[in-house]
């Protein structure tokens, strides 16, 4: 069994020597660092304005753990910031873990995504952000805002390369001064037309 610690200091850059995942270019830095090397139980824990840069995707916070087979997951928590930088989406949050092997980013507490390509804002309490599939998945108090239209739902899923929306849990859309509301609420965020299921009802101002 063996272990380190050892301690860098910010504006220095380090590459992580450690096994790549199908050839991911894997770097990080931090104030400090500890962890172990111990057999079955590999953890690397940076400290300290903490980042962490995997192929596309940057990651920022206080703190971050990197651990599992090649490194595959890492955890974030404090002041958690990242950057999908191919696609231009941003998000912030309290807690992330990020599946380096199926690009699967979980993040946890009062969390936001931004998705700049399509001006799109989208706050929740749970999001599961699947970069492969381009498929977002919001949950609890969740609210989207593009231009003047904001919605409101219990549970989303965004649908980035159809830009299609689908609300579900008391969903309801508000477009300038029209208010939509039914069981299930689709959004076209193309051409911001709304398609509504269940329960219907709602008010359109002249």
């Amino acid at each position: 069994m063996s272990s380190y610690k050892a301690v860098y200091w910010v504006g220095i850059f380090f590459i992580l020597g450690l096994a790549p995942l199908h050839g991911d270019v894997f770097t990080f830095k931090a104030n400090k660092m500890n962890g172990s090397r111990a057999a079955g139980k590999e953890i690397t824990v940076l400290i300290g304005n903490a980042e962490v840069r995997s192929d596309n995707l940057v990651l920022k916070a206080s703190r971050i753990e990197i651990h599992g087979d090649d490194n595959q997951f890492v955890d974030c928590s404090g002041e958690v910031w990242g950057r999908e930088e191919a696609k231009d989406i941003f998000f912030q949050t309290e807690r992330l873990r990020y599946d380096r092997k199926l690009k699967i980013a979980r993040l946890e507490g009062n969390s936001t995504l931004e998705d700049k390509k399509n001006d799109i804002v989208a706050k929740g309490q749970f999001i599961e952000y699947d970069d492969q599939a381009e498929i977002t998945v919001f949950q609890v108090s969740v609210r989207l805002f593009k231009d003047t239209m904001v919605c409101r739902s219990e549970y989303a899923i965004y649908r980035r390369i159809e830009k299609l929306l689908d609300l579900s849990g008391f969903p309801v859309v508000f477009k300038k001064n029209d208010e939509f509301r039914a069981d299930r609420i689709r959004v076209d965020l193309d051409t911001d037309d709304v398609t509504m299921e269940g329960a219907v009802s709602g008010s359109i101002k002249d």
